[in-house]
């Protein structure tokens, strides 16, 4: 059983660049303190150097989650001739079928787990730090710790579906069941809780945390501004449950602007700082062998002069593999140390939208349009002049997500939501699109 494996600490203290901590005292092997020490009477140092580490353990395995979910949604196509499967078991060419017991379903199913141990472990800690000297505190990282840890299981249930994920794993001993088996808006709903402790905890939790975030979280770096994130975060997962007004009311509370910057939001950091991670995204201009490259279609589909186009990059000489071929590089990353996304205001202007579309009056489809124009604007594609009704607006909305949140993992999650997987492009005659990814062998 994978998370019985993760018993002990999992994580990073990385002194590098992009994860430096504040001054604070030293503790005695920083990168191996034992959990029982840090659960029974944790230092700052050692709550710093666990929230370094959740930050860090985030970051573990997301380029095959980004590569598992980008594939099967014919965002891009990730070629290697060194491992067939990306052509093969992703895209279900012929007799192949997603593998239970292979990198693609059980490393990001691991790696989220195991930051989801180390939230777990801050919260105990918390409860028994006697350097944590106010309620304030206690609350500041305990919110932070819930919300990470529920940005976690939604994307494991991202995979999973209607799976079932397990939510209660505090005790590896004695995992709690699946949640969701069949019906994955429960999974959603115990997500959405966990949220929803986390803001409380947030709101109550005073001016600072007692630690140092890295610049990826710059901005949000209070607990009344990390809150933000929570909530946008929640409005993601209200989205996806189909509950559109609780989606605009944790807009309102969330970071959220029609008129701010589409960049504003969390995001994971990587840079080129020794002991540190590379953006797992990033591929050279031009790469063979290894390579990542725009499914044709993301050309093909897009509206003259979207300035999105940008995300690709026309090769010098056509990508083939597997009886696949692509002319465009995936960009969507300048270089190997650039931030991925966690959420950012682009996202939430479309999840305004969608919610406005989905309430279905006349106000409520102005107050969308209006929306949907921010983001065509943005792009250079104009105002919308297509039909206003509900399911015009929808497939607008559906396009308009496809461009601006390319290659961030949303794509095939939004086509299995709206029940439109069979829409996906085929590209070999026997090619399948999967719905979830299998529960990982150790599960079972």
């Amino acid at each position: 059983m994978i998370l019985r494996n993760i018993s002990k600490v999992f994580f990073i203290a990385l002194l590098v660049t992009g994860f430096s901590a504040c001054n604070i005292e030293t503790i005695d092997d920083p990168n191996n303190p034992s959990v029982g020490a840090i659960t029974s009477n944790a230092s700052l140092s050692e709550i710093q150097n666990l929230v370094t580490g959740i930050e860090g353990g985030m970051r573990l395995n997301m380029g095959q989650y980004f590569d598992g979910v980008g594939v099967i949604g014919r965002d891009f196509y990730r070629f290697s001739t060194s491992d067939p499967r990306f052509t093969s078991d992703l895209l279900g060419k012929g007799a192949a079928v997603l593998d239970n017991n292979t990198f693609y379903t059980t490393n990001p199913y691991s790696s989220r787990y195991r930051a989801i141990k180390n939230t777990n472990i801050l919260l105990e800690a918390v409860d028994n730090s006697t350097a944590l000297t106010t309620d304030q505190v206690r609350n500041a990282t305990k919110g932070f710790a819930n919300t990470i840890k529920a940005y976690q299981l939604l994307l494991v249930w991202v995979q999973q579906y209607d799976n079932g994920i397990r939510i209660d794993v505090s005790d590896p001993n004695n995992l709690g069941p699946f949640i969701g088996v069949g019906s994955p808006k429960d999974a959603l709903r115990a997500i959405a809780m966990i949220l929803d402790e986390g803001y409380s905890q947030l709101t109550n939790g005073g001016s600072e945390f007692p630690f140092s975030l890295t610049s990826g979280f710059a901005g949000f770096d209070t607990p009344a501004t990390f809150a933000q994130v929570n909530r946008a975060l929640l409005a993601r997962v209200q989205v996806y449950n189909g509950n559109w007004d609780d989606a605009v009311a944790a807009l309102g509370n969330s970071f959220f602007d029609l008129n701010g910057d589409l960049t504003t939001g969390a995001y994971h950091i990587f840079s080129t700082g020794g002991g540190d991670l590379l953006n797992p995204q990033w591929y050279p201009l031009n790469a063979t062998g290894e390579s990542r490259v725009a499914h044709p279609s993301f050309v093909t589909d897009a509206d003259p002069n979207d300035n999105r186009l940008s995300k690709v990059t026309k090769r010098d000489d056509t990508e083939f593999q597997d009886g696949l071929e692509s002319d465009y590089d995936f960009t969507v990353y300048a270089t190997n140390g650039s931030p991925i996304p966690i959420i950012r205001n682009e996202e939430l202007i479309l999840i305004y939208a969608e919610a406005k579309i989905q309430k279905g009056d006349a106000a409520s489809l102005d107050e969308a349009v209006t929306a949907l124009n921010v983001i065509r604007n943005a792009a250079g594609v104009g105002n919308y002049s297509g039909g206003v009704n509900q399911s015009e607006l929808i497939d607008e909305m559906l396009k308009q997500r496809r461009y601006s949140l390319y290659g961030e993992g949303h794509r095939w999650v939004d086509m299995r939501r709206y029940n439109r997987l069979g829409s996906l492009p085929i590209d070999r005659p026997d090619d399948d699109v999967w719905v979830r990814f299998p529960v990982p062998a150790n599960e079972n």
